[in-house]
């Protein structure tokens, strides 16, 4: 074709064998046919753009070009020919089929051969004679001839009947098949009669009735079986109500505080004195809307005599009444007790009187002609009869006064200091004390008001304080100390954050005054009975057994402090010691955590109820010495007092109580401490036995029981629990694992053969591995794809951006030509106007 459309492109080098692709090119036959195949795809997307609704062509075939156009229409046809099967058109009169009403054919009924009455009763009933139709649709020459038998034509066409004579035989004649009628269905009525009574006969000959042998075999026969009887029962059953749902934690917190409400009030109410029927009666009744409230009574006169004095009114009198009347209000209140927070004011006890008095004085008012009359005739008697009624009463009312100034408030707020908190508490008992501190949480519930949730915080706070108190007593009181342990874990449970805050600064602050301590002194103490306390409510209310716990982790440490650090002086010293290491027990127990300071501090207390020697096969660990003053502190020497040992708990209260007991007393507490210490042991071995360095850890205990402790001076419950102890040591197998090398894939020997490289033509890529060759290739095609697919997007944008000019440039064509027209228009209109002028000036 042309020439000049054709692209050559030219080789450098010509290779033999290699097949070119690309030698002759057609740039303007590729580009007509991109534009070609854009305006097939892309300019129908751009003028479909923004639009919602698309035209779809769903006939058959339209988009396959594989099928001719003939064979379209034919398949086309016969899709059309099975939709339309089976479905009659109606309105379709062409088709040759037959239509029907209520099963009969309409060209049949067009004939009309039958005529029927729907509103006859029988066949026969509505039909219309001929002689009755002739005589009334006929016309007039119907009406005189005259219709006889064929035998007797002649004479009838001679002697023709009149009107009347026709008139009465029509008569005649419907009356007759009235009559037949009538005997048909009197006829009818009879048969069906005795058809009835005869099948009833025959109906009692086929009923036939069973013998009750028969229906006993029957049933036995047919007795429901076990599963039967569970589905019966389970049909019966009753089927499952939907019950109310849960309620949510701030609607039980505001249900509860409307109770403890209304509890205060009915108590404040008994307090006074006020009956609940009376309060009941002063309650405003229901006034309806027509009521003209005309119906007032003047009890009293409050009008007062105007008086002046000086030319200005005189008011003493009044300020004479009013402070009478505070005084009176005082002196009625000096009698009631009320807390702090239930106080209320002297003017509703006021008011209150005030109603009752008008109360009295309505009655008053009512009955002065009934005392006037008993007055008249001296019956003394009923007066007596009511004033012992009356002082009866008011003792009633004195006696339930008392009780309920002596019970509890049902609301109290949350005190803002610990000496009001403990004001609260002081004097009552731990049931009490219970009962306030739930009353206290449920009424000021977070949930009821903004401030209440650092309210409570607080109370965490002063409840621990309060529990130190307690245990610093000269008798600490355990069991109380026990039951507040209780709201202290609910408390914990709404607040954990301020709770852990709350233990932390406790725990910081002993350990702060055991390292003054041994800055000062040298050497520390073991804390008092409160501390103590605090580290066992730590393990109620905090778990043990995580890996690091913000509250737990610090008082393991300082625990491991106190058994290290603390020196062994007195007895009193190994009793707290002891409880520690139970502590420690406790705390691992779950964990299974290995504590060392735990069994070298068991190790010295076996040191310390040995005599006075030098250890052999073991060594013991600060807080212990191996010589000093205070080595035999657990060494009991006197045979009566071991003789008339018996095992006992060790309470913490015995620590207060050690100064005051007797010799025997010290020394059958100094076998207690060495009886737990043996059971301490036990616990130990049984803990930590899964150890591989069981044996090596237990092994200066087990030297100690077996060379070094006296046992046979010691009673027999004592020896017991020393066997169990070491044979709870000694019969542990040894769990050690031999060691061994790391498995792992060996590696081979370096060997010394020459790699061969693979040398590879000038321009070819330079080759690896399999996968880095793929690699390589896959890279190469991306790229090329990619640089493929931004050119065919830049054609793409170019062949829009000439779309949207063409668009732009038709516009401004359309705009120019209709700016010209108007203005051609205008300016035709402008000559027509100019010469109309010229036209009037010459004229």
């Amino acid at each position: 074709s042309n020439p000049f459309e054709v692209k050559v492109n030219k080789q450098k080098f010509n290779i033999l064998g290699r097949k070119t692709k690309n030698d002759v090119g057609l740039p303007g036959v590729s580009r007509s046919k991109a534009i070609k195949k854009r305006t097939q795809t892309l300019l129908k997307e751009y003028k479909e753009k923004e639009k919602s609704n698309v035209f779809k062509d769903k006939r058959f075939g339209e988009y396959n070009t594989k099928i001719s156009p003939e064979e379209k229409m034919i398949k086309r046809f016969t899709l059309e020919r099975q939709q339309n099967f089976g479905k009659n058109n109606i309105y379709n009169l062409n088709e040759d089929e037959e239509l029907t009403h209520y099963g009969q054919s309409l060209a049949e009924i067009e004939k009309l051969n039958d005529i029927v009455d729907s509103d006859s009763d029988t066949e026969e009933r509505g039909t219309l004679s001929a002689e009755l139709t002739a005589a009334h649709f006929g016309g007039g020459g119907g009406l005189l001839r005259k219709k006889v038998s064929s035998g007797q034509e002649g004479e009838a066409e001679e002697k023709p009947k009149s009107r009347k004579e026709l008139i009465e035989e029509l008569i005649a004649k419907s009356k007759q098949e009235k009559q037949e009628r009538q005997t048909q269905r009197e006829s009818a009525l009879e048969l069906t009669e005795k058809l009835d009574n005869d099948w009833k006969e025959i109906q009692t000959l086929m009923v036939r009735k069973t013998p009750k042998s028969e229906k006993k075999d029957k049933e036995e026969k047919t007795k429901p079986d076990e599963y039967d009887m569970i589905v019966r029962e389970l049909g019966f059953e009753m089927k499952a109500k939907p019950s109310d749902r849960m309620k949510t934690e701030e609607e039980l917190a505001k249900e509860e505080q409307a109770r403890l409400q209304k509890l205060e009030a009915d108590r404040l109410r008994r307090m006074r004195g006020i009956d609940e029927k009376e309060e009941a009666k002063k309650q405003p009744k229901h006034i309806s809307a027509d009521d003209l409230a005309d119906g007032f009574i003047l009890d009293k006169d409050d009008r007062r005599m105007l008086s002046y004095k000086d030319g200005k009114i005189n008011t003493e009198n009044e300020e004479e009444e009013e402070g009478g009347n505070e005084e009176s209000n005082e002196n009625e209140e000096e009698g009631e007790e009320e807390d702090n927070e239930h106080e209320e004011g002297s003017e509703e006890e006021s008011a209150a009187e005030d109603e009752e008095g008008v109360d009295e004085d309505n009655h008053s008012d009512l009955e002065s002609d009934l005392e006037s009359e008993e007055e008249g005739t001296g019956n003394k008697e009923p007066n007596e009869e009511s004033n012992e009624n009356q002082s009866q009463n008011m003792e009633e009312q004195d006696l339930k006064m008392e009780a309920a100034r002596s019970e509890l408030p049902y609301t109290f707020a949350v005190p803002e200091s610990y000496e009001k908190f403990k004001s609260l508490l002081t004097g009552r008992t731990i049931e009490q004390q219970l009962i306030i501190l739930e009353r206290i949480q449920k009424c000021n519930h977070p949930s009821l008001a903004v401030g209440n949730k650092a309210k409570l915080e607080k109370l965490f706070g002063f409840l621990l304080e309060y529990i130190g108190e307690l245990a610093t007593l000269d008798l600490p009181e355990l069991k109380t100390i026990d039951r507040l342990v209780l709201p202290l874990y609910n408390l914990c449970q709404m607040f954990p954050v301020s709770a852990s805050d709350s233990m932390k600064f406790v725990l910081r602050d002993a350990a702060h005054d055991m390292e003054e301590m041994i800055e000062v002194k040298g050497r520390a103490t073991f804390p008092g009975l409160d501390t103590l306390i605090y580290l066992k409510i730590t393990s109620l209310l905090f778990p043990t057994s995580d890996f690091w716990h913000p509250v737990v982790t610090p008082t393991f440490v300082y625990m491991s402090q106190l058994l290290t650090k603390c020196r062994i002086t007195t007895l009193q010293d190994v009793v707290k010691g002891l409880f520690i290491c139970c502590l420690f027990l406790e705390y691992v127990s779950l964990s299974r955590r290995f504590v060392p300071e735990l069994v070298n501090f068991l190790l010295g207390i076996l040191h310390i109820s040995l005599p006075k020697k030098q250890a052999q096969g073991y060594t013991v660990v600060h807080p212990f010495t191996p010589v000093g003053k205070n080595l035999e502190l657990l060494l009991v020497s006197d045979k009566k007092d071991l003789e008339s040992w018996q095992k006992q708990n060790l309470p913490l209260s015995i620590v207060t109580r050690l100064k005051e007991m007797s010799r025997t007393e010290l020394n059958h507490i100094r076998l207690s401490c060495l009886a737990l210490c043996f059971d301490l042991t036990k616990k130990c071995a049984a803990l930590y036995e899964s150890l591989p360095s069981f044996h090596e850890i237990m092994h200066p205990v087990r030297i100690l029981l077996t060379q070094h402790l006296p046992v046979s001076e010691y009673p027999e419950q004592m020896q017991e629990w020393y066997n169990s102890t070491l044979r709870e040591l000694e019969n542990k197998a040894k769990h050690y694992t031999p060691l061994v090398c790391e498995k792992k894939k060996p590696e081979p020997l370096k060997q010394y053969t020459p790699k061969i490289m693979k040398v590879l033509e000038f321009g070819r890529k330079l080759g690896g591995s399999k996968k880095e060759q793929e690699r390589k290739r896959l890279i190469h095609k991306h790229k090329r794809e990619f640089k493929g697919a931004i050119r065919e997007i830049r054609k793409d944008n170019q062949f829009l951006a000439r779309l949207q000019l063409e668009e732009i440039m038709e516009r401004d064509a359309a705009r120019k030509r209709k700016v010209k027209e108007l203005l051609g228009s205008l300016a035709t209109q402008e000559g027509e106007w100019k010469a109309m002028k010229r036209k009037k000036r010459k004229n």
